[in-house]
């Protein structure tokens, strides 16, 4: 940051940046293991104050700034089938959350951060292919407090976030982790949606969080929580500090076209234009996913692939079943133009497909 250094964290100027003051406390650190001392001048450590005394204070503060200009966005939707979370996105009174949450559900009660008075609330339109959907007030109040909602194209691995949610129906609940990875492609479960281009995060992500705020220290949402990963190994349970969040520009994109046209009309999303089936190779292990329909004029049809071809590999990535086309195809765009391998009749063959929209 130029200017002398000064950051401004929603709602209050500090004259050290949290980040800062912690990278240059860490320097210390090992300037005194190694030298015996740490300065800023000619002056010697012993008539310094430590300064890694200085970071807590300063990170505290920064985290309480950011939950009192953040948290009053976040909140709580009832539906039938239980409780989740939600973002304020305009005053208006349109909420962004995911479609798991609001499931087949039309109408929801609303627990506004600020109020002890549930409001009613109906479905604008639901995106299950990116498990986003917009719900909106009825009778709106006055004094909404919409989010802000960064660029998080800009998000960085290693920087500090708040999840902000009501897992466990713990409302207006806040933890804190960093941006473990960003762009990554996640399938919710076998046969299922896979979301891609999210951002994985270490900030604790429970049930009832999904829907809620992942919010950088400026305050600004960079993404909507949406699940936990799960470790077959533990049996299906939650792996503890693998979180994945839909980025903010997916989030504005998506809900921009649903408060407008009432549903998803440019979802961004690479396709085929196939119906696929996974088949088995020795072993009855994954080996492939064959084509069963192959739509006329689209993507894999001016490829010249056909009904009957086994799908093996898309750009660098290896296809072994349903799950890990379409994993591989998240990390696409529409109009990429990508090889793909696949077998037909005992031969491997390949082609230059141009993807088209889902």
């Amino acid at each position: 940051m130029g200017g002398g250094q000064t950051a401004v964290v929603r709602g209050r100027t500090d004259s050290r940046d949290p980040r800062a003051t912690a990278w240059t406390a860490a320097g210390c650190a090992a300037a005194l293991l190694l030298a015996g001392g740490c300065t800023g001048d000619s002056s010697s450590a012993a008539e310094d104050p430590p300064v890694p005394h200085a970071i807590p204070g300063d990170l505290e503060a920064a985290y309480q700034d950011v939950v009192r200009d953040a948290l009053p966005s976040v909140v709580q939707i009832t539906t039938e089938d239980g409780l989740g979370s939600g973002v304020l996105y305009d005053d208006s009174g349109h909420i962004v959350t995911n479609a798991h949450v609001v499931g087949q559900g039309r109408e929801f009660e609303v627990l506004l951060a600020t109020s002890q008075t549930p409001l009613s609330a109906r479905l604008v339109s639901s995106y299950p292919p990116q498990d986003l959907a917009v719900i909106e007030l009825t009778d709106p109040p006055d004094g909404l407090r919409p989010a802000d909602f960064g660029d998080s194209s800009r998000v960085e691995v290693g920087q500090i976030v708040l999840a902000m949610g009501n897992p466990l129906g713990l409302s207006s609940s806040v933890t804190q982790g960093i941006v473990s990875a960003v762009g990554r492609s996640v399938s919710e479960g076998e046969g299922q949606t896979t979301l891609g281009n999210m951002v994985q995060t270490s900030a604790a992500i429970n049930p009832g969080n999904s829907g809620g705020a992942l919010v950088d220290l400026s305050g600004d949402v960079i993404g909507i929580p949406t699940l936990a990963a799960r470790d077959p190994g533990l049996g299906g349970g939650q792996a503890p500090g693998i979180g994945f969040a839909i980025p903010a520009a997916t989030v504005t994109s998506l809900a921009d076209q649903m408060i407008e046209h009432g549903r998803v009309v440019d979802s961004g999303r690479a396709a085929l234009g196939v119906s696929v089936r996974t088949v088995l190779g020795d072993g009855f292990e994954p080996a492939g996913a064959a084509l069963v329909d192959v739509a006329e004029g689209g993507p894999a049809d001016r490829a010249g692939l056909r009904p009957g071809d086994v799908l093996v590999k898309l750009g660098s990535e290896p296809i072994t079943d349903v799950v890990s086309l379409t994993e591989a195809l998240a990390s696409h765009q529409p109009d990429d133009t990508v090889r793909v391998r696949y077998a037909r009749d005992g031969e491997r063959r390949s082609a230059e497909v141009t993807l088209g929209e889902a």
